[in-house]
């Protein structure tokens, strides 16, 4: 069986103890997991919405991930998630660590169209 590359959208590079995000396109970082819960590696967004070039998808898929733990996000991101591969999981959770046990112990939903971020919704 083929391991997984989690990614979460964090604020900073403190690892577990990181918090996640409010915004996952806007995150300054992405922190990186195995499926046992340990870190892998934290980059920065180069994406387009910090300044750089593409989009926050292409760059995770780029580092491998092939799970997204979030927030929320909005519908073009989650079918971009969709179209790459990346299985996208939302809820609630102050900090990586925590956020990644809750998927860990099967208390995230998968994000589909009903569970978009309100703010991105048409």
């Amino acid at each position: 069986m083929a391991s997984h590359k989690i990614v979460i959208p964090t604020d900073g590079k403190n690892g577990l103890g990181e918090r996640v995000a409010e915004h996952f396109g806007r995150s300054r970082t992405y922190t990186f997991l195995n499926e046992a819960g340990e870190v892998l590696e934290i980059i920065e967004n180069t994406s387009e919405h910090r300044g750089g070039q593409g989009l926050p998808p292409e760059l995770m898929k780029k580092h491998g991930a092939d799970i997204l733990l979030c927030r929320d996000l909005g519908p073009r991101a989650l079918n971009l998630c969709a179209d790459l591969g990346i299985s996208v999981y939302t809820g609630a959770a102050a900090t990586v660590g925590e956020l990644y046990n809750l998927w860990n112990n099967d208390k995230l939903m998968p994000a589909g169209p009903d569970s978009v971020c309100s703010r991105h919704k048409s």
